[in-house]
């Protein structure tokens, strides 16, 4: 176990000491050998009065404990208005300034129209004149001995906004300003700068929060993010937090990539704006930048765009590497839409191309029109997206100057949303996720949406590897590609074999890829392979087939999702060997060339849904999901009432079912039209609240066990949209879902 964190011969000062969250801070930096300056006027929260009283009770509360292992503490009764007074008295206690925490402050609470001068005026002098006025105090001392921690306190009301506080919002965030700066000043004399945003109950919440709310948000449960970020080993700075009731969050700016509304020499107007106006909020490939220079590149980029437009070829540039910026340019870019139509016909084709066969009676649904059951293998979803990949349109990206003859099929993630139909027609829409720079090559992150009108049905991401196109200084890794991950390291829990034909190949590429490496001899020869080689997502197809059989009895409607990595090459007529171990509802797996040994693909895994039917009903021991019971009960209950909730409730509520810190089911409860409706999957068009929770969370709620609002402070319940819609669904889990 790591030693604890200790703050021996630290000398820290903490603002705002007497009560409340201060109080926390100066006993906690204390009882682990701190040297602590308890600062407080002594005030009220409104900043009315002074007094000694409390930060001297603070102090005695201190010297109580004694003990070789605690620190020491003085009071001071200065206003922070007067910071270099707060830092004299550490100085000429202790000799030094350690650690500075910016908590003091107060509340004048008023609607904007109601502030008067005085309610305004006195809220910066205290949370952003004092703040600045105690760290510009102690920011020399800390240079000279290139040593300081410096944490500062904002709030949600400044990053969020909040009704009657636009005073305190506009401090509050002017603080998160100047611990940005601080942080870049700071950083070449090791003074690291943080900035914080609890939520506590303290004399300033006391009156506004119930009382086991602010019981919920103790102080001592933000106290040790504190000390972490004012401790010598952190190497944070910079950051911004949430903290309460046990729970920790780091927030980021994010941005839309945008869109040019001005073309060179023509005038920029207000309806270019108008009609760019969704492209421009559209948070569906943000980016994040970290700092100034990041952010103004993407301008410097944009100006480079609109003054390059029409030049010729060989116009060069300086304003940043040609590579660089034409890839970040096409990052985000939407190729054309285009429509896939299939029929019975199409999904058999397939089926025979991954290895379905008479040979197995199960096997029939996927290969007889006929059958009772005849269903299109899940993977062909893959079959529907493949044209974007195909067309040649990414060839046609401004910027994205490859050769794509040197495309290399790394990675593949499928998800569906429901079963594919046995025929239809599905629009597809394609977008550039991302563009990494991997040294040896360049990797192109695909996103293909498919729709069904305006329902979509499966989503596909494709990962190409262009060889030898490397080194032109982008980033190595992506947060929007989905991640492959490693497979247990124990005996896998079943293994199945199929051989493949020395037609497999030739009778795969009748799904649409016409690749001549996988039929023609002496094309193969020319790209380095003995013979034909069969096509990665017809192996994909062998392998996804396997783990449906082995684990959901050929039930298409329990598949969710595969994610496979592609390594080798497979020769038609080698033996397909998929290797799966279950872990819940996720079964890992590898497929390996049974003659070789070779793993050809690796780092997969098939997420499914919990069992429907009887077999939801008795969950396996660490298997399914008992939440699916739940809104199977909720839909049962709501059958005979649901107008009348739909009248009440008018909210759409989509829920995030997690298991192992992914999400392993999504729910629907639409009560905003008709009678109202529960069914697995994504909402059929937006929903107003989404809710994150774990399997084991949902039901100590529904069973009353735990609490919804403390769950949602604690970090066990997240939820976006429309949060105060949540409300109602207390009447529904406490009226309808009752097992």
């Amino acid at each position: 176990m790591a030693s604890p964190l200790r703050f021996d011969g630290r000398v820290v000062l903490v603002t705002g000491a007497g009560g409340g969250l201060g109080r926390a801070y100066a006993l906690a930096f204390a009882e682990r050998g701190a040297l602590v300056i308890v600062n407080d006027l002594g005030g009220d929260f409104k900043g009315v009065g002074k007094g000694s009283s409390a930060a001297d009770k603070v102090v005695e509360e201190i010297r109580r404990k004694g003990g070789k292992a605690v620190g020491k503490a003085v009071a001071n009764y200065d206003s922070v208005e007067e910071g270099e007074k707060l830092v004299k008295t550490a100085l000429n206690t202790f000799g030094r300034i350690d650690v500075v925490v910016n908590n003091a402050g107060i509340l004048r609470d008023r609607s904007f129209s109601r502030i008067s001068d005085e309610d305004w005026d006195i809220i910066h002098r205290v949370h952003l004149r004092g703040s600045f006025q105690v760290t510009r105090a102690a920011w020399d001392h800390m240079k000279k001995q290139n040593y300081g921690r410096i944490l500062m306190t904002a709030s949600a009301s400044g990053i969020y906004g909040n009704f009657g506080q636009a005073n305190y919002g506009a401090a509050k965030l002017g603080i998160l300003g100047l611990c940005n700066t601080l942080a870049i000043e700071g950083r070449k004399n090791n003074i690291h700068c943080n900035t914080i945003a609890p939520s506590a109950g303290s004399r300033m919440t006391e009156t506004v929060m119930p009382e086991d709310l602010v019981e919920a948000l103790k102080p001592e449960y933000v106290a040790p993010l504190v000390l972490w970020l004012c401790h010598e080993s952190c190497e944070e700075n910079g950051g911004l937090f949430e903290v309460g009731a046990g729970w920790i969050g780091k927030l980021r700016w994010e941005r839309t990539l945008g869109a040019i509304v001005r073309k060179r020499n023509q005038p920029m107007t207000p309806e270019a704006v108008r009609d760019n106006w969704e492209r421009i909020c559209d948070f569906s490939n943000a980016s994040k930048p970290k700092t100034i220079q990041e952010s103004t590149a993407g301008i410097i980029e944009v100006l480079h765009k609109v003054d390059s437009e029409g030049v010729s070829q060989n116009h060069t540039s300086h304003a940043a590497p040609a590579a660089t910026s034409g890839f970040a340019g096409a990052v985000g870019r939407k190729l054309p839409s285009f429509s896939s139509s299939y029929t019975e016909l199409q999904t058999i084709m397939y089926a025979l191309g991954v290895g379905a066969s008479v040979k197995n009676p199960k096997d029939l649904k996927f290969v007889y029109e006929g059958s009772a059951d005849f269903s299109c293998l899940p993977t062909f979803g893959v079959i529907v997206a493949q044209k974007s990949m195909m067309s040649g349109g990414l060839a046609e990206i401004p910027g994205l100057s490859l050769n794509l003859a040197k495309a290399l099929h790394g990675e593949q993630y499928l998800e569906l949303y429901k079963p594919l139909p046995r025929s239809g027609e599905l629009k597809c829409e394609a977008v550039i996720a991302d563009i990494l720079d991997k040294g040896s090559g360049t990797v192109i992150v695909m996103d293909v949406y498919s729709y069904s009108g305006k329902e979509l049905i499966c989503y596909n991401q494709f990962s190409v590897f262009v060889v030898g196109s490397g080194g032109f200084g982008g980033k190595r890794t992506s947060d929007k590609l989905k991640a492959a991950v490693a497979v247990p390291s124990r005996p896998p829990d079943a293994v199945l074999r199929d051989v493949t034909s020395l037609d497999q190949a030739a009778l795969y590429r009748l799904s649409g890829d016409w690749n001549p490496l996988h039929i023609d001899p002496s094309f193969a020869s020319i790209a380095g392979f003995k013979k034909p080689i069969l096509h990665g997502l017809c192996t994909f197809g062998f392998s996804a087939r396997h783990v449906l059989q082995q684990f959901a009895d050929n039930d298409v409607s329990r598949f969710k999702a595969i994610k496979v990595r592609f390594a080798k090459p497979v020769y038609p007529g080698q033996t397909l060997q998929t290797e799966m171990w279950k872990e819940g509802n996720r079964i890992h797996f590898q497929t390996k060339v049974q003659e070789t040994g070779d793993i050809v693909i690796s780092n997969a895994y098939v997420d499914l849904v919990p069992a429907s039917g009887v077999s939801a009903q008795t969950p396996s021991e660490g298997g399914e999901l008992q939440s699916a019971l739940v809104f199977g009960e909720i839909a049962r209950r709501l059958k005979n009432v649901g107008r009348e909730v739909v009248k009440k409730v008018n909210a759409v509520f989509e829920w995030h079912i997690t298991k192992g810190g992914t999400v392993a089911a999504k729910w629907t409860i639409d009560l905003k039209s008709g009678s109202g409706e529960v069914y697995q999957g994504p909402a059929k068009g937006s929903a107003d609240t989404t809710i994150i929770i774990s399997d084991e969370d949902f039901m100590e709620v529904v069973m009353g066990k735990l609490d919804p609002q403390k769950a949602f402070f604690s970090g066990k319940l997240k939820a976006r949209g429309n949060i105060m819609l949540s409300q109602k669904l207390q009447m529904i889990l406490k009226d309808y879902a009752k097992l």
